[in-house]
């Protein structure tokens, strides 16, 4: 019984590092954002800046973008639910 123990311990221990060494899915988008015409594929997570008005936001991925008014994704957003479009006569910056 003494012997099981330590084996099951460094079992264990060997699935919580590797579990912490695997890249999340949280680092990009799957699918495409289409911001102004220009195409993003697996967009990494992230602010996207300085975008011109008015804004055309193409959000083909799973994952929800956000529309600010600010060039630095700060402030109030509208939310752009995964395949929908969307149009902002003042965005200026965009989080997904």
């Amino acid at each position: 019984m003494r012997h099981l123990v330590p084996k099951s311990f460094g079992a264990l221990a060997a699935a919580a590092v590797l579990s912490l060494t695997v890249p999340g899915s949280a680092s990009a988008a799957s699918g495409q954002l289409v911001l102004n015409g220009r195409v993003f594929t697996d967009p990494p997570s992230g602010c996207y800046r300085n975008l011109n008005a008015p804004l055309s936001v193409q959000n083909r991925t799973r994952t929800v973008a956000y529309v600010h008014t600010t060039q630095d994704c700060t402030g109030p957003a509208q939310s752009v639910p995964p395949n929908s479009t969307y149009a902002a006569s003042s965005g200026h910056s965009v989080r997904i």
